[in-house]
C-alpha cells in the first residue's frame, strides 16, 4: 500500500484485476492467489454486462430510479451527520481495512452488512432503507464519511462477485479535487448521481478540499449468467460464517448498542 499510483507511476498492468501493490512471497500463497485469480476470471466472463473497471448506468436500469430519490436520502444524512464524530471509522467495524487506514477521518454508518443488524440506524433513515430495497442483489450498504484532505491509498476489494456504487450526497467544492481513480480512470462524484464501478480494480481516493465527501456506498451482487448466480449466490452466503464477517456483526452492534444508549442519556 505504499505511495500513490498516480499519472506516469501508474503501472501498465494495472487494468489486470490480479495487479497486486504486495505480490505474494511464499509458495503457499502463490498458490492460494494463482486460484483465486483463475476463480475470479471465470466469473468475471460470466457476467451479464461487460467486464470493465468503470459502468456506464445504462446497464442498470435501477440506477434512475435510485437517483430520482436522492435528496431523501440527502435529508437524512444531514440528520446523521449531526453525530458524524461519534461514529466508528472504519477499520473499527471491518479490521482490514487498518490495512490501507490508522486514522480517524474515514467515518462509517452501516445501513446494511452481509450477516450484520444494523436494525437502529436504519430506523433513522427509513427513505434510505426505501431506496436501497430498489436495487437488485444488495449485500452491504452504509454512508461512507471522509473527512476534508483525506487520502485513501491504492487497494483493491475482497471479491469480484460484487459490484460497487457510489451515490454522491455530498460533494464539496472545488469537485475535481474530490476524486477517485479506478484502474487508470479517474471519476469526480456528482450530488445525486450514481457511480458503478469493480472495486476488484485497483482503486484510490482523494479528498483534497475543506468539506467532507460523503457517498451512500453500496455492494450488490455482479448479475451473471446462470448457473454462476446461483454459484455467487452460494459463495455470498457462506461469507456470514466468515470470521471477519462475524467480528464486523459483532462490533457494529456494540457501537450502536452504546451509540443510542449514550444518545438517551443526553
Amino acid at each position: 500500500m505504499n505511495g500513490a499510483l498516480t499519472g506516469p507511476n501508474i503501472p501498465a498492468n494495472i487494468l489486470d484485476r490480479t495487479f497486486r501493490l504486495n505480490p505474494p512471497k511464499t509458495l503457499s500463497r502463490k498458490i492460494l492467489a494463482k486460484i483465486t485469480d483463475s476463480f475470479e476470471a471465470m466469473l468475471a466472463r460470466a457476467s451479464l454486462i461487460p467486464d470493465v473497471p468503470v459502468y456506464d448506468n445504462r446497464h442498470f436500469p435501477w440506477a434512475a430510479e435510485v437517483e430520482a430519490d436522492w435528496r431523501k436520502v440527502r435529508k437524512e444524512l444531514d440528520e446523521v451527520m449531526k453525530f458524524r464524530d461519534k461514529m466508528p471509522s472504519f477499520q473499527d467495524i471491518v479490521k482490514e481495512v487498518g490495512l490501507i487506514q490508522k486514522d480517524d477521518q474515514w467515518k462509517t454508518f452501516f445501513l446494511r452488512g452481509i450477516g450484520m443488524d444494523c436494525e437502529e440506524n436504519a430506523r433513522r433513515c427509513p427513505e434510505t432503507m426505501r431506496l436501497l430495497d430498489k436495487i437488485p442483489g444488495i449485500k452491504t450498504a452504509f454512508f461512507s464519511i471522509l473527512s476534508p484532505h483525506k487520502h485513501i491509498p491504492p487497494h483493491r476489494g475482497p471479491y469480484v462477485g460484487v459490484l460497487r456504487l457510489h451515490l454522491g450526497l455530498l460533494v464539496p467544492e472545488p469537485r475535481e479535487k474530490v476524486r477517485i481513480r479506478i484502474a487508470d480512470q479517474t471519476c469526480l462524484w456528482q450530488e445525486g448521481k450514481c457511480l458503478i464501478f469493480d472495486d476488484t480494480y485497483n482503486h484510490e481516493v482523494w479528498n483534497d478540499t475543506e468539506g467532507y465527501r460523503v457517498v451512500l456506498f453500496v455492494d450488490f451482487a455482479r448479475p451473471m449468467k446462470a448457473p454462476f448466480g446461483w454459484l455467487n449466490d452460494r459463495v455470498l452466503n457462506m461469507a456470514t460464517l466468515a470470521p471477519f464477517i462475524r467480528e464486523a456483526k459483532g462490533k457494529q452492534a456494540k457501537w450502536e448498542k452504546k451509540m443510542y444508549a449514550d444518545k438517551a442519556k443526553g
